[in-house]
């Protein structure tokens, strides 16, 4: 790349995806209905499948095998997440991007979009008002270009913390950038990141250079797809995986996503700590016209599928989708989901009621409020939860590992998880959420084995309502 600074990979760096490999299982026989079961019972066993097994699944696809691949997917979320969903938002910090890539509304080549980085006054404000709403949890988001640093992604990160409002404050920060060097991890961390999250987009090589110029930064494949090693290797022990389903054919993606996470495992003894999975959407000066856009049918598939292959990573389905494919999709393994949000710079105080196209990376397909979401997933049985005691207490990497693959986790996660939500219902909450939420409440109590930990929580609970404590977590 004429012009680029020389690029340093990790001790260990080294292209995993074997095309030839995965492209000879995928042309494989069907499965017969006892080699999925017996996949299906490893999964349930909460065991990580192998790149051959999860073509097994891709392959079995009739009604009926599907049927039961959607089943175990629900029950093992069950299994090791209960009922809860986290919830976040994200907050773009800056679009200037050196990269052209064709599908982005960042690219440089686009005259449409209208560029802008957001100062740390203008960060605090952003901040304030999610503040207001009731998150705890955020993603800051950087296009790939030099004035956005690891200097300037720890300053902004610092920023986020120190803002508080009333009850309101920021307890992680997750961070997707463009892949650093290992000094910049380094840097990021001492600032306390929660998850490292780099989208390698496509993982056919073919198509990665197709979709990111050779003279860009981005073109590097080695570079991108090393740079969650170097971020293992300067001590970051969460990271997110992600593709954008549409640019190449989703059944190679999802093989090609499991044989990145089991290559983090094998070479760091832990996986991703979640996985993303958003679509191409319509974006200012993109043209969407690509034969590998992703049915909502095989959608499903892909989340029950990754469910099924990464038992305990976390599964992450964005606001890109609409409504109701997100309630319909919800069921199917997912841990995580973004609400209210707003991804035009600035979009939290500045942005109406309309999205404005040239201002933001790409159309939303979910831009309800919080309390609206909040609502809707409360009446549908589910725990929304804030919780970040995990990476507060050093429960990450191989920690986290020690304590969840028992399933200790769960004494942990429904506790703090009916905690966080409190604190919503009493600074936040609209009274008909208000109501929603006090009545899930109470029928979560009722499901706490009876001992310590339950009259801890009634306590802890009451302390939020009367006493108007907050932060209160195990």
């Amino acid at each position: 790349m004429s012009g680029m600074p020389a690029l340093k990979l990790s001790d260990h760096a080294v292209d995993f995806i074997d095309e030839a490999f995965i492209n000879g299982l995928l042309a494989g026989k069907r499965p017969d209905k006892a080699r999925v079961r017996e996949i299906i019972a490893k999964s349930l066993a909460k065991e990580a499948l192998s790149v051959r097994e999860t073509a097994a699944l891709i392959l079995a696809d009739t009604p009926e095998l599907n049927e039961e691949i959607f089943e175990t997917a629900r029950q093992l979320k069950k299994n090791v997440y209960g009922n809860r969903i986290v919830l976040f938002a994200p907050l773009y910090i800056g679009n200037k991007c050196i990269n052209n890539c064709s599908y982005c509304a960042f690219k440089r080549s686009n005259t449409l979009a209208i560029r802008r980085t957001l100062n740390q006054d203008e960060i605090r404000q952003q901040v304030e008002a999610l503040e207001n709403k009731g998150h705890k949890r955020l993603i800051l988001v950087f296009g790939e270009h030099r004035a956005y640093d690891a200097e300037f992604i720890a300053k902004s990160v610092r920023t986020v913390y120190e803002t508080r409002v009333g009850h309101g404050e920021i307890r992680r920060v997750n961070i997707n950038a463009a892949p650093l060097d290992h000094e910049g991890y380094a840097t990021v961390k001492a600032a306390g990141i929660g998850t490292y999250q780099i989208f390698h987009e496509t993982y056919h090589h073919e198509t990665y250079a197709r979709f990111h110029p050779a003279d860009t930064r981005k073109g590097n494949y080695i570079y991108r797809l090393d740079g969650l090693s170097r971020a293992f290797e300067a001590g970051c022990d969460d990271v997110g995986l992600g593709v954008l389903f549409g640019l190449y054919d989703w059944k190679f993606e999802v093989m090609s996503l499991v044989t990145h996470a089991l290559h983090l495992q094998d070479r760091y003894n832990v996986g991703p700590h979640t996985i993303s999975f958003p679509r191409l959407r319509p974006a200012a000066g993109v043209d969407l016209n690509e034969k590998y856009l992703v049915s909502d049918d095989d959608f499903k598939r892909i989340i029950a599928i990754l469910r099924l292959a990464v038992p305990y990573t976390g599964l992450i389905l964005t606001a890109r989708e609409n409504a109701q494919v997100r309630r319909e999709c919800m069921s199917f393994g997912v841990s995580q989901i973004d609400a209210g949000s707003r991804i035009e710079l600035g979009g939290y105080t500045e942005a109406g009621d309309a999205q404005v196209m040239e201002r933001e990376q790409f159309q939303l397909g979910d831009v309800r409020s919080l309390d609206e979401v909040m609502r809707e997933l409360m009446t549908d049985g589910y725990v929304p939860s804030f919780c970040t005691s995990c990476y507060r207490v050093g429960r990450t990497g191989e920690h986290f590992m020690e304590f969840s693959i028992p399933g200790f986790i769960k004494e942990f996660c429904t506790p703090n998880a009916l905690l966080t939500l409190e604190e919503y219902l009493a600074d936040y909450a609209s009274p008909e959420t208000r109501e929603v939420g006090e009545r899930l409440i109470v029928e979560e109590l009722v499901k706490l084995p009876e001992g310590d930990i339950k009259d801890m929580v009634v306590k802890r609970l009451d302390e939020i309502r009367a006493g108007g404590k907050r932060d209160l977590y195990f």
